[in-house]
């Protein structure tokens, strides 16, 4: 199987505590994917943190300033749904910066995974759900700034539609923007995507792929875009506790290879970032975020990518 790179940084976790967002599954995946062998040290590659400048492409000033200087008011703070500290700031700009570096990665490899990210709920002047800077749209706005993609496709798979993402890429003809998600969920305000995919509580694998299949095959086909953003939540997953869908792990890893292998057969690299994952045994999340690299590798080792994908540590 082919290696995809990953982008990893310790700093990922701001130690959130005894919170329902499990920021410790960034940590136990890279652990995870070491203890087992399947990826080696040199798979992994260290961001940098999104510099203000990079954050100005999506976030206004006032938001920017109000992170850096913890001056986020109290209603902000409840809205944002995490508790303010600069290990949470330094977190979401490293994230940012993940994506950003997997964006690169892709480019050269097919397919590059962030063991973070996803932020889809970050508006340019506030923060919800759990996220605060918008890594995806960060991403997209770098490249694209620099010349290195021209149109983009965000595939949001999370239980949540994201808002955010509609919100910044709204009216944009450069990044056509789908989310796949149960209606009857967070958030009540549900601004459109190009394309809303909406389930039903309870809906299962069958019904989500037959949909899932249904919406992106013919938006690959319209848009050709230069690069997909895979926003890969495991909190379809039917034991999670902020969702109300169905799926199980073998549901969602067939998710995933369906959306990284059309991407990849069609010659579209791939950037993988996690998004949500609230199950009640962590353990669980850390199953199904892992799988989905694994299913990113399986889909590379059969793509026309193969001949460019990394090489095992061992090779190099």
């Amino acid at each position: 199987m082919a290696r995809v790179p990953l982008v990893f940084h310790e700093q990922y976790d701001p130690h959130f505590g005894r919170h329902v967002f499990p920021s410790q599954k960034y940590r136990m995946i890279h652990e995870l994917l070491l203890r087992t062998g399947e990826a080696a040290a040199a798979d992994f590659h260290t961001p940098a943190m999104a510099t203000d400048e990079e954050l100005r492409l999506v976030h206004d000033e006032a938001w920017i300033n109000k992170l850096r200087k913890g001056t986020i008011s109290y209603q902000e703070i409840l809205q944002l749904e995490v508790p303010y500290s600069r290990q949470m700031v330094d977190a979401f700009r490293l994230s940012a910066g993940g994506s950003t570096l997997a964006g690169r990665l892709a480019l050269a490899h097919g397919a590059a995974y962030n063991v973070g990210g996803g932020f889809h709920h970050a508006f340019p002047g506030h923060g919800e759900g759990f996220c605060a800077i918008h890594d995806v749209a960060v991403a997209i706005r770098v490249l694209q700034r620099e010349g290195l993609i021209g149109k983009a496709v965000v595939v949001d798979v999370d239980v949540h539609q994201g808002n955010g993402t509609a919100v910044i890429f709204a009216g944009d003809e450069s990044v056509f923007t789908l989310s796949i998600h149960q209606l009857h969920n967070y958030p009540a305000v549900k601004p459109p995507s190009d394309l809303d995919i909406n389930l039903e509580d309870g809906a299962g694998d069958i019904e989500y792929l037959e949909k899932l299949r249904r919406g992106l095959a013919p938006v690959l086909e319209l848009v050709r875009p230069d690069m997909l953003f895979y926003v890969a939540g495991a909190d379809p997953y039917i034991d999670d506790q902020l969702g109300g869908l169905n799926l199980t792990k073998d549901g969602l890893q067939a998710r995933d290879r369906f959306v990284v292998g059309r991407a990849l057969e069609m010659k579209i690299p791939v950037v993988i970032t996690l998004a949500g994952g609230y199950a009640r045994q962590v353990e669980d999340t850390v199953e199904i975020h892992a799988n989905t690299w694994r299913a990113a590798g399986e889909a590379l080792e059969n793509s026309p990518w193969s001949n460019r994908a990394v090489k095992p540590a061992s090779e190099e």
